[in-house]
């Protein structure tokens, strides 16, 4: 059996209205004085007044930060920073999206430490310890609150990150109660997003083992299932549950077979053109699997009957490729060839279904861009080495092409 070290937020509470609880949850953590790191769109969205009520409730002192921005930057991470210090907080709770999240973890730690955040960038330069850590994520898509990382914007188009098992929190806090109020565009791409996280987790050429391949496919059962009602039907809370654990199994499944080509070519379309993370994966979803598939055809058909449910000419592909494996390889690999077509197709449309855009194009991006595009994905080698086949630029060039159209076929 392959070697591996597993590793993931020491508690998850998976729990409707559970936020109700976070003065609890405090106390066991030993928080006397905590700092709630969110944005202005938290607040606007009265998603703040369940904390702050269970803490009035429990008469505990709290500050909050609410200038936290998508893709936040270096100056509002330090900025936080010395805000928790100037406070003397004892813990710090995330509440938000995944900026949120991200930026909530490096204030436990540079609030508690002389390290600087221009020290830490990159994986395992972290040597302070951080205050205990709460994770409240308001959207399902990112997996925040189960994975060792933060993504800080260190320029005008270009992002870093800072890994570390120090940046997993004590607690993750999955309450769908939070996530009612968010708009269908917005659940549907985080949503996808999500999906990438568990698809590239599952084919990841370094470190998949079999508990990040458990967590995958458990996760796919969940968003799919759960992603078009919770798109359209956002006040379904049972739905909103289920994406909210199927994104935090996701993120404990990328946490530890790290994604690979899809997310290596959607961060350039962020930096770029300021496209949302989770549409971004969306666009260049099923270009990156078309491309990939000569070399995990296999394991895209292992994971399709976990997506496409109720598909019996897939399933009847899927069964039929696992049961011929041994006895007859060629109709074995024609058939999960087949098989992720299907399952390609089956995303294209899903992502039609959910009314994302479904072209770079529909984004004004146009044919002029795309070298450039490709030269800033070559450079996401820590991303790109997960990948199971190697991406050249040509490669790159290739399928920002076939996004720019949302081509299909081929």
């Amino acid at each position: 059996m392959k070697s591996f070290v597993f590793s993931t937020t020491k508690s998850i509470v998976s729990e409707i209205g559970a936020t109700s609880r976070i003065a609890e949850l405090c106390h066991l953590l030993n928080i006397t004085r905590p700092l709630i790191v969110t944005d202005q769109g938290i607040i606007d969205n009265g998603l703040l007044a369940p904390i702050l009520s269970a803490f009035n409730d429990a008469q505990m002192q709290f500050w909050y930060f609410d200038k936290v921005v998508a893709d936040p930057p270096e100056s509002v991470v330090v900025a936080a920073v010395d805000y928790a210090k100037q406070s003397r907080v004892d813990g710090v709770i995330g509440l938000g999206g995944g900026s949120s999240l991200d930026t909530a973890k490096l204030v436990a730690l540079l609030a508690n430490s002389d390290e600087s955040i221009t020290e830490i960038y990159g994986v395992d330069n972290i040597n302070g310890k951080r205050l205990p850590l709460i994770l409240v994520p308001t959207t399902a898509g990112t997996g925040s609150e189960v994975t060792p990382i933060s993504i800080v914007t260190t320029g005008e188009t270009t992002k870093a990150g800072i890994v570390s098992a120090q940046l997993l929190p004590d607690i993750a806090l999955l309450d769908a109660s939070l996530t009612v109020s968010l708009p269908s565009h917005i659940t549907a791409a985080t949503g996808i997003d999500a999906m990438v996280h568990a698809i590239e987790a599952f084919t990841s050429a370094v470190k998949k083992n079999v508990l990040s391949d458990m967590l995958a496919k458990n996760a796919l059962e969940l968003l799919s299932k759960n992603i078009v009602e919770a798109t359209f039907n956002g006040q379904n809370v049972e739905a909103r549950q289920a994406m909210l654990l199927g994104s935090c199994l996701a993120g404990q499944a990328f946490a530890n077979a790290p994604v690979g080509a899809v997310h290596a070519l959607a961060y350039p379309l962020g930096g770029q053109f300021h496209i949302p993370h989770g549409l971004s994966n969306a666009l260049v979803l099923p270009h990156v699997m078309r491309f990939n598939k000569s070399h995990c055809a296999d394991l895209y058909a292992e994971l399709a009957t976990h997506i496409m449910h109720g598909d019996d000419a897939l399933n009847n592909l899927a069964n039929s490729a696992a049961d011929n494996g041994a006895a007859d390889n060629d109709r074995a690999d024609t058939n999960n060839k087949h098989t992720t077509d299907r399952l390609i197709h089956f995303l294209h449309e899903l992502i039609a279904k959910l009314q994302l855009p479904d072209s770079l194009a529909a984004l004004g991006i146009e044919e002029k861009h795309i070298d450039s595009l490709a030269n800033d994905a070559l450079q996401q080698t820590r991303l790109l080495t997960n990948n199971p086949k190697v991406v050249s630029l040509d490669d790159a060039k290739q399928i920002y092409r076939n996004a720019l159209t949302g081509k299909r076929n081929g």
